[in-house]
Formats: C-alpha cells, sequence, structure tokens
C-alpha cells in the first residue's frame, strides 16, 4: 500500500467529516437518532471482543477467553471496579488455560 494512498484515505475521511459539520451546521439533530450515534462506540467495541473471543483466524473456536469474557461480563454487572473486572477475567482464562 503506498502512502499517497493512505493519505488520500485519510483526506477522505477528514473531508467526510467537515462536510457533516457544514451540512448539519447549528442545527440540532433528532432525539432518536442522536441517542442512537450515543451507542455506536459501545456498540463497536462490543462486536469487537466478541469477534476476538470466539474466533481464531476465520473459525470458531470456543475456549478458556469465551470463560475469561464471561467472568468480567458478571464481575462488571455487579458493578465491580475496572481493574477487579480485568483480573477475573484475565485469572479465569488463566487458570483455564492451565486446567486444559
Amino acid at each position: 500500500m503506498s502512502w499517497i494512498f493512505v493519505l488520500t484515505l485519510a483526506a477522505t475521511a477528514y473531508g467526510f467529516k467537515v462536510l457533516g459539520l457544514v451540512l448539519v451546521g447549528e442545527r440540532r439533530l433528532p432525539g432518536v437518532l442522536d441517542r442512537c450515534l450515543a451507542l455506536i462506540p459501545a456498540a463497536l467495541i462490543a462486536a469487537l471482543v466478541m469477534k476476538d473471543t470466539f474466533s481464531v483466524g476465520q473459525h470458531l473456536q470456543i475456549d478458556a477467553r469465551a470463560a475469561g469474557v464471561g467472568a468480567a461480563v458478571i464481575a462488571a454487572w455487579r458493578r465491580a471496579p475496572l481493574i477487579v473486572v480485568i483480573i477475573v477475567g484475565a485469572a479465569v482464562t488463566a487458570a483455564l488455560r492451565v486446567v486444559s
């Protein structure tokens, strides 16, 4: 991939952002659209975590990572601090990898 291509993609992405600001201007977005846009980052992170948890290459594989993510989700659901959530997920994953 050449640098010209990378710079062209960067300029295009920046152009789309500027175009959005120019088109929307000072107008407010509808409430429904504003709430949907606020949820996009969380949905993208969740999709990336699930893809990395349940796949190896292009194959579906359920292993210790799935249990670790499940334990971390339960810890987060119980409103544990972030460092505790990370340690719980890592500990469960490590323990299952040692056992198997």
